[in-house]
């Protein structure tokens, strides 16, 4: 099965210089961007067109079609290589993406299902263990969620899901998690 490709990344670093270890000379060097992609989160290394300048949150198209800040794509890009900025801006970056896109996580509370006979998609959440996984089935039988208020105020003691959905994203990015529900690898 193909995954959808990433059609926009949002910035978290722009190296005007290329990274500071990179031993080739000056002149051989190129802008490195570093940036996440808007809906698998997959870390991308990006090299921007000559004369762009690029700020942090910013939202670059980096599709199949014509890309006006984009040259090209390095690749995927490892989590030990980001640069102290692109980890401070990680964190905000993704819980604002959980946020933004609350309908589609909301759609996942309204249709993950189990993994094993054992495991439930749901109890991978931070926080979440078998109580809040049957409570969570037992309201969406009766009708689906409509929003994250709507899951806390029809779930019992609920942790707030915009936090438990950031915090399980970003363990899939840093490589903590052994099952990948919201990342790209």
């Amino acid at each position: 099965m193909d995954k959808p490709r990433e059609e926009y990344a949002i910035v978290l670093d722009f190296l005007p210089h290329g990274y500071p270890f990179d031993n080739r000379p000056s002149h051989r060097k190129t802008p490195i961007v570093q940036a996440i992609g808007k809906t698998r989160f997959a870390l991308l290394e990006i090299v921007p067109k000559p004369g762009v300048f690029l700020q942090p949150h910013e939202e670059i198209y980096i599709g199949e079609g014509k890309r006006d800040k984009v040259h090209h794509i390095n690749g995927k890009l490892d989590v030990g290589k980001l640069t102290g900025t692109a980890k401070a801006e990680l964190e905000f970056v993704v819980k604002e993406a959980v946020k933004n896109n609350e309908a589609r996580f909301v759609e996942f509370f309204n249709k993950a299902q189990p993994l094993t006979t054992r495991m439930h998609q749901l109890e991978l959440l931070p926080g979440l263990g078998k109580k809040h996984m049957w409570a969570i089935i037992e309201e969406r039988r009766i009708e689906p969620f409509k929003s994250f208020e709507d899951l806390k105020k029809r779930v019992k003691l609920m942790p707030d899901p915009e936090k438990i959905l950031s915090k399980r994203i970003l363990a899939e990015i840093y490589g903590h998690e052994k099952h990948r529900i919201f990342v790209d690898v």
